[in-house]
């Protein structure tokens, strides 16, 4: 009997530690998680693309007042613009370092990782040889960061 009370009072014990030890992980992993990574979005003003051989750049792109970003580093960047339906143009994502060609008008990249998330971001347009002036509009950036 007295066997048995004593297996009952170490499992007791065994299952009240883990059930702490569950809830102190519950509770503070969400916190960390959300202190060490986020995410901030900018829209950016349209732009007149005018020639083939001088790009258009647009405003540079930063995280909004009070974003959180600390020392975070970009994980991944998801852009967006619209043009008139039929037109196109030669489209690069920009930062002080370097630009990636964007191939298409919405996608992401992880391209710019390890890149400070407080880097200004831009875009730099070019027209198709041939083509007439188009107007990009509808610009967004949006950077997840760690």
């Amino acid at each position: 009997m007295f066997r048995k009370q004593l297996d009952i009072r170490l499992l007791r014990h065994t299952f009240q530690r883990q059930t702490g030890l569950a809830v102190f992980a519950l509770l503070w992993l969400p916190a960390a998680a959300l202190a060490a990574s986020g995410s901030w979005v900018a829209s950016v003003p349209g732009t007149l693309v005018a020639m083939s051989d001088r790009p258009s750049e647009t405003r540079r792109a930063t995280p909004p007042p009070g974003t959180p970003v600390g020392e975070g580093v970009i994980s991944q960047v998801q852009w967006r613009w619209e043009l008139p339906p039929g037109q196109s143009v030669n489209a690069w994502l920009c930062h002080s370092q370097s630009c990636l060609a964007l191939p298409m008008q919405r996608g992401s990249t992880r391209a710019f990782a390890g890149v400070s998330a407080q880097t200004p971001l831009h875009f730099r347009f070019t027209l198709p040889q041939g083509h007439r002036p188009v107007r990009v509009q509808g610009m967004q950036i949006i950077v997840n960061y760690q």
